[in-house]
């Protein structure tokens, strides 16, 4: 199922740019076209990164919890946006086998 429209809290990777293949929060969207988006460690919530939409895929996934808190006006900090994105960015990493 591909996304086509993007949502404030929806989840997003990079792919294009220094960043490609990163995963990101969705923060604003802005009217010509590209979002706002944050990862809570390299692009805080103070200064979301401007992506154009052609250079993200757009995930299924939501951040549902963070995405009411921006809904509801209320103050989101940038550990729940890296917690949320953790699984993302920093999959667990596969044993090795030893012999």
């Amino acid at each position: 199922m591909k996304i086509k429209t993007p949502i404030i809290g929806g989840i997003c990777q990079s792919t294009q740019g220094r960043d490609k293949d990163r995963y990101y929060l969705i923060r604003e969207i802005y009217p010509d076209g590209s979002v706002g988006v944050v990862d809570g460690n390299f692009k805080k919530l103070a200064s979301p990164k401007k992506k154009n939409l052609k250079h993200v895929k757009l995930l299924p996934e939501k951040a549902e919890a963070i995405s009411v808190k921006f809904a509801e006006g209320r103050q989101v900090f940038d550990t729940e946006v890296y917690s949320a994105l953790k699984t993302y960015n920093c999959p667990p990493k596969e044993s090795e086998p030893t012999d």
